[in-house]
């Protein structure tokens, strides 16, 4: 059976990230993407031009239709815009399906797309409930109040998200320097270093959404946590080396690899 997983997220114009990003990764992966969409954003390679944000009861009406017609295997949470949508996201989830959630807060251009009360709301509503949270540094400085500068600082972030209620955590080594990148995946049992060299390329928009519906795909699949997240970085990888170069800012990946 084709594996079905469900992305909550906004919608990219520029079809780099988000939800578009997310339904290109799941269907290169061998899944069936659903959606329910949070918001609508006027986005290209060079920044956010607008956000319009769905109504919170329909958020939760567009993941009740899918549960009870199609169903999920897994579901991947992102750009969740406000704390309300937070909320009504928390109080429709289903019980029993892995829960990835990417802690979507700042765009690659900048724009800030989580308000602090939204952040409280994530901290209440959601961590607890996910199989794993995918924090990028500055993501996982912000939900911990930790200062972030070595190795040890990122698992310590990690053990904080999995008190939190987190049953895994992913902290992304991305904005850090050094000439290859290390993610760690934090989880009760210990944790894993997945270190691959770092590509020097402006192509990275959507990477974040892209590596969260890879691992959520992986766990539709019913791949370990393990299995999944270092598949995930394998194919995020292949994706970054094979962007198309598209626009003057930011570019694109490419998910068709």
């Amino acid at each position: 059976m084709i594996a079905r997983v469900l992305t909550i997220a906004g919608s990219d114009s520029g079809g780099g990230a988000g939800i578009e990003a997310d339904i290109k990764t799941i269907s290169a992966l061998g899944g069936y993407a659903c959606t329910a969409i949070t918001a609508v954003t006027a986005q290209n390679t060079l920044g956010v031009f607008g956000v319009q944000v769905m109504p919170p009861e329909f958020v939760a009406l567009s993941i009740r239709t899918v549960l009870e017609d199609i169903g999920v295997d897994a579901i991947k949470l992102g750009m969740l815009a406000n704390a309300a949508i937070i909320e009504a996201v928390g109080a429709a989830l289903p019980a029993g399906k892995p829960i990835v959630l990417d802690p979507v807060m700042v765009a690659t251009s900048g724009v800030v797309l989580l308000p602090d009360d939204a952040i409280s709301a994530l901290k209440t509503h959601l961590i607890p409930q996910a199989t794993i949270i995918t924090p990028n540094l500055p993501e996982a400085a912000k939900l911990t109040g930790l200062t972030l500068s070595d190795e040890d600082d990122y698992v310590a972030a990690g053990r904080a998200l999995l008190a939190m209620g987190a049953k895994a955590a992913l902290v992304k080594g991305g904005h850090g320097v050094s000439d290859h990148l290390t993610d760690y995946l934090v989880h009760e049992n210990g944790v894993e270093s997945i270190t691959l060299p770092r590509i020097q390329t402006k192509n990275t928009h959507g990477t974040g959404c892209t590596l969260a519906s890879a691992i959520a795909t992986g766990l539709a699949q019913r791949m370990t946590l393990s299995d999944a997240v270092n598949r995930a970085r394998t194919y995020l990888q292949s994706a970054i080396l094979n962007a198309p170069d598209f626009g003057s800012g930011h570019g694109p990946i490419w998910h068709v690899v």
